[in-house]
This record gives structure tokens, sequence and C-alpha cells, in this order.
């Protein structure tokens, strides 16, 4: 089966952006239904993650016809996101056959404002959505069918008229610590630089290892990152390891850290599938993928962070699972953005929506009043 893709960039900041195909010289028309081939005589295709080229002609006398995508995938075009993407459309496959069929899915790539803008931290260029906005658009707009995302990059609200009635079942969500001279960050000699664009990793980090310097600024996918640590710009960085597990590239990892030494992201590990709320045909897809256990865990995370108003200038983690006696254990903690603090709490109790969206904001409510005003300014 071949799966076509297409690349959409928007205006960022526009709900009436007009989509063009960036990838190819000439632009595509484009209908509610779906996407037609780009005016190219070279449209892209993948199949199981290999890109190809096929020829193809869209010449009038040639009446050559373009079959119509039934559910176009919004996605970034960083590997990880296409990865991510590709795993979404493969359990689509398996759970509706007929979508095997040539055609039947296309991968449309968008470029989102957090990919535009790599010379500035995430904190300064600010806002919610960084990474899901202009996905979120193309959603609203009729430009996709569904729209795949991180998780931990979805903002606590969704977009009017969208819903996200899917999480596929979570990944790994320690952080994997990676260095080519030491073999943990207790190893690293005092002044050693670590690269992170992430400020619950900096907080974390700093805490318990005051002696390390780090790079805010370290962005980029997970390749751009490990060429800057192999050309020595920083001497570690620390990686989501769902990431690189989805990547096939844990050879990478020089070790894993314990969520008791680095709590993970809020939703870290996490896909989300949102489509349109009055999409019933692909709501209906979607719940079929759908991985309760993660659906629930995130809920809790999410509460908490939006009890929190947490931004990305908020050092913030929080990680809700289920233990052995089948109940959520849930551990949050906040953080001064230089380490010099950090506040942490926990929950038990059962492992169902209610209660479980009632332990995130009360843990929030919590380390709210435990950190009293200014707290993440110092």
């Amino acid at each position: 089966m071949e799966t076509a893709i297409a690349s959409l960039s928007q205006a960022p900041l526009s709900f009436k952006s007009t989509p063009f195909f960036s990838n190819f010289t000439a632009a595509a028309s484009v209908s509610p239904l779906g996407f037609s081939l780009p005016r190219s005589k070279f449209p892209f295709f993948t199949q199981r993650g290999r890109v190809f080229v096929t020829r193809a002609s869209v010449a009038a006398e040639e009446k050559t016809q373009t079959k119509t995508a039934v559910i176009r995938i919004g996605t970034r075009g960083s590997p990880l996101a296409l990865a991510q993407a590709h795993e979404t459309r493969d359990k689509l496959i398996k759970s509706h056959p007929e979508l095997a069929e040539e055609g039947a899915i296309q991968i449309v790539i968008i470029k989102t404002t957090g990919d535009k803008i790599l010379s500035q931290p995430l904190a300064d260029i600010g806002g919610k959505g960084l990474f899901t906005k202009e996905i979120d658009e193309a959603l609203i707009n009729s430009e996709i069918d569904i729209a795949v995302h991180s998780m931990k990059d979805v903002p606590t609200y969704l977009p009017e008229k969208t819903i996200l009635p899917c999480n596929l079942p979570r990944e790994d969500v320690r952080d994997a610590f990676i260095c080519v001279t030491a073999a943990s960050l207790a190893e690293l000699p005092a002044g050693s630089i670590v690269g992170t664009a992430s400020l619950r990793r900096k907080s974390q980090l700093l805490n318990r290892y005051p002696s390390l310097e780090v790079q805010e600024n370290f962005r980029g996918n997970v390749q751009t990152r490990l060429k800057k640590l192999n050309e020595g710009k920083v001497q570690a960085t620390l990686l989501a390891l769902a990431g690189l597990k989805r990547l096939n590239m844990t050879e990478n990892v020089t070790s894993v850290l314990s969520i008791d030494d680095m709590l993970p992201a809020v939703a870290q590990g996490a896909i989300g599938i949102a489509c349109r709320s009055d999409d019933e045909k692909m709501a209906i897809y979607l719940a079929s993928l759908n991985h309760e256990d993660t659906r629930l865990a995130v809920s809790c995370e999410r509460a908490f962070l939006e009890k929190l108003e947490g931004s990305c200038r908020t050092p913030i983690a929080g990680y809700a699972r289920r233990d052995e006696d089948g109940s959520c254990i849930f551990k949050a903690l906040v953080a001064s953005p230089n380490g010099a603090q950090v506040l942490e709490t926990s929950r038990k109790g059962p492992y169902v929506y209610d209660d479980m969206i009632k332990m995130g904001v009360d843990a929030g409510e919590e380390l709210l009043s435990r950190a009293g005003p200014g707290f993440f300014n110092r």
C-alpha cells in the first residue's frame, strides 16, 4: 500500500490563510474532500517509512484521475512526527482493512510556528500551541481529517470545533541521558554543559547537579541535537526515550534516568489524535484506536497542568500510572527555573476518570498554595 505525502504550509496566525504545497514548484488544487496531486511530475509517496518517487502526469489529454484520500492525516514534518503519523496510519489499517487500499490514507505535512523559529528558546517565543496551532487550523478548515500530535505539545484547551477522542498506547515516559564521555549525569565533571530546550529538565538537573551548566536553546529534531552533541557544542543532552524508541535510535542512549531522578513532562510519550467535532465518521475511526489507560493517565496529568496554568516558562512535571493493585499513582512537581527549589507531591486513588481528574486538580491546588506568589520568577 502506498500512502501519499503532501506538504502544507500555512501562515502562523491566520485561520483564513491559503495553504500551499511547499515541496513542489507548482501549487496543488485543494478541495474540501481531499488533496489532488500537485501539478508536478514527481509527487512523493511512502511505503512503510521508505520514501520513493513515482512518475505521474496530470495532463488533461492523458485523462489521469487522482484518487481522493479517505483520511488525510495532518502532522509536523520532523522524523519523529512522521513516525507517529505512520504509527497512526498502520493502526488504522490494522483496525479497518478497507483503508489498506492504495491512496486511502494521505499524510499531509504542516510546518508549525515551533518548527519555523529555531533561533530562540521556546519560552521566548511563548504562547501555547507552538507545535499544534497550524495543524489545528488545517483541521478546522477541513484541509485534513485528523491531526496527530505529541500530547505534551497540546495545550490544555482544545480549539473550538475539535475533539481529541484517541490516545495511542503510551511509550516509555523516561528521559535518556546521552553522552560520549560519561556514563551518567553524576560522572560529568563540574562545569560540563548539558544541552536541553526544556525548563523542566533544566530545573530538575540543576537541583540535583548544581555544578553543571545548561545550554537552554538546544533545539531541533533528535538528529539535529545528536549532531550538535557529536560536534562538541555540549557535553551531554537529555532526550525523551519514547522518541528514540519510535525512531529506532536507542543505540544512542548512554543511560536511562529513573522517574525519581527526572519526572517526565505532562503527557510525555503519548500520541493524541484529534478530529473535527462534527465528523462522526472520523470520531468512530479514532475511537477504535483509543487506549483507555493512556487516555485516563494523560487526562489526570493535563488536569494538573491546567490548574497550574502551565506554560513554556513554567518548570512543571507530572506522571500518572496504574500500580500493581490497579490504583492510580500520580506524582507531580513544580520548580523554580534555576532549580533552587523543587516542590513535589503525590496522590493515590481509583483508576477512574473522575477520580483521576480530581487527583490532578487537587495536586495542582496544593502546589500553587505551597509555591506562593512569584515562585516561578525565582
